[in-house]
């Protein structure tokens, strides 16, 4: 296997396995042990957009959603978006998650997605799926709704952060969606000097739900956050 940074991931996601005793009714997803075209879209994804050894600005989410990366294994990329925007199609799978639309809208006028993905890594503290019971039904969770689950998961998260660094991250700023992610991601950071400046950008999700009429400024928002990189 050629040493290229998409290389690094896909190495780092075929790896993936958490075996920590959760709280009671909560349970993690591993997606490619789920689906196996789960693997093989991942592979296409990071062979075509990472078939490089250049380095990166790291944007950190919180972690995968069942219907984003919790079935295409790509951060905040449903399969809709996977095949137009990416020109990689699952056929095993359709999903609409509302984070993708954002995000997507918001690299189309970045420059596109050769461009963004040649600049930016994105990825999450906590890389597999994290649902809890609620009423019978399994719903989605972030690793921040538990103090005891943060706890237990606190661990992997951090040797997580090092591996996605390992791969070729520029450390001296990094890019986090959502205010109470940040708290923890903040709190990590001082404890392990992973990074050097933290830039807090709200969540697509929060943006898409609640702030949607108001879009265009979040996108803008974003791209000057992001601004420094293009100019390179």
């Amino acid at each position: 296997m050629i040493d290229t940074f998409g290389n690094r991931v896909i190495e780092f996601n075929q790896s993936l396995c958490f075996k920590g005793q959760l709280p009671k009714d909560f349970s993690v997803l591993n997606p490619y042990l789920d689906n196996i075209e789960t693997m093989e879209v991942m592979k296409s994804f990071y062979n075509k957009f990472y078939n490089d050894k250049q380095t990166r600005k790291f944007i950190i989410g919180i972690n995968p959603s069942r219907h984003g990366a919790g079935v295409t294994g790509v951060p905040f990329t449903d399969t809709k978006r996977l095949e137009s925007e990416c020109g990689i199609k699952m056929n095993s799978a359709y999903t609409h998650e509302v984070s993708s639309v954002f995000l997507y809208d918001m690299i189309q006028q970045y420059g596109g997605v050769e461009l963004f993905y040649k600049n930016f890594y994105i990825n999450s503290p906590f890389p597999l799926a994290i649902v809890r019971k609620v009423k019978g039904n399994w719903l989605n969770a972030n690793y921040y709704d538990d103090k005891e689950l943060f706890q237990i998961l606190k661990e992997y998260m951090i040797a997580a952060l090092k591996s996605h660094i390992s791969m070729g991250i520029d450390t001296s700023k990094v890019y986090v969606l959502g205010k109470k992610n940040a708290e923890f991601i903040n709190k990590l950071n001082q404890e392990f000097k992973l990074f050097e400046q933290m830039v807090v950008l709200e969540h697509p999700r929060y943006i898409q739900q609640y702030k949607s009429k108001e879009k265009q400024l979040y996108i803008d928002k974003y791209i000057l956050a992001f601004h420094d990189e293009l100019m390179h």
